[in-house]
């Protein structure tokens, strides 16, 4: 069976990313474009690069297929619809998530990922009166361990809710990726690095690699403004130090300033940490 026919009510998680991209591409060729029970998500945090806003435009444009923008909102419905016009660009969604938790996700509990796409997914998905779907996210065959979680957990402990993983299922790889955005007359307009994007997802997330932040922050400083500001924002008095996303390594205040120092953005000995975001 095509791994990316869709049977019945369908989420198809849309990260914004070349990856999801193109299983959105796959699930509109073997569909005949959106089926009528089919809805595409983008959730955006904020903190996405511009080129990320300006892709899931052009390929909701281009491809002629509607794509849902959503955003967290600390109010009854916890979340927006939004567009490429209203969509927030200064971490609007992601703070105020903070703001209502008073402390920062870090690498154990990444409750950005769950709060500001999974659950406001399906927080719109039970506005729209679903009650069963399946959820289609972009993780590839080559992402084992990522493959293997989801195969073992397909709910994820959400009732009614069965993810899928076209892609895996079809043997996808990130060069199989890389080569079909070559061969198209647009693509997302931020660095393919042998088929990685590393400027992808929020753009200074702290499951980034150390290097890699420390190089992206030396690209554009301006970058790391908003990631310092939330490390010196937390009251809780039980977090020392108002907290920081990450306890293993400098904050975003002391890697600006740092920006005098050349770090390799690629080094093959600072991998990042995967997060179920997508690409």
């Amino acid at each position: 069976m095509n791994p990316y026919k869709t049977f019945g009510p369908t989420c198809i998680s849309f990260s914004g990313g070349r990856t999801s991209a193109f299983m959105l591409y796959k699930v509109l060729e073997a569909n005949n474009g959106l089926p009528d029970d089919c809805v595409v998500m983008f959730a955006n945090t904020g903190k996405e690069d511009e080129a990320t806003l300006r892709f899931v435009n052009e390929c909701s444009m281009r491809w002629k297929v509607k794509i849902t923008w959503l955003e967290f909102r600390d109010n009854e419905t916890k979340f927006e619809v939004v567009d490429f016009n209203t969509a927030s660009r200064n971490g609007e969604p992601f703070e105020a998530l903070i703001k209502k938790k008073n402390y920062l996700p870090n690498p154990i509990a990444r409750f950005c990922t769950v709060d500001l796409k999974i659950l406001t997914f399906e927080r719109y998905l039970k506005s729209l009166g679903w009650e069963d779907w399946d959820n289609f996210v972009g993780i590839r065959a080559d992402e084992p361990r990522r493959v293997a979680k989801i195969r073992a957990n397909p709910s994820d402990g959400r009732k009614g809710v069965n993810r899928e993983m076209p892609l895996a299922a079809d043997g996808i790889s990130k060069f199989d990726v890389m080569r079909f955005w070559q061969a198209q007359d647009f693509d997302l307009e931020l660095p393919n690095i042998n088929g990685t994007t590393y400027h992808g997802n929020c753009d200074l997330c702290f499951l980034k690699g150390y290097k890699q932040t420390l190089s992206l922050i030396q690209e554009k400083p301006e970058r790391a403004i908003w990631w310092a500001k939330m490390e010196g924002s937390i009251t809780n008095a039980h977090i020392k130090d108002g907290g920081t996303f990450r306890k293993d390594r400098p904050t975003y205040q002391q890697m600006m300033n740092y920006n005098d120092v050349q770090f390799d953005m690629f080094a093959d000995d600072d991998e990042g940490m995967a997060c179920f975001c997508g690409e």
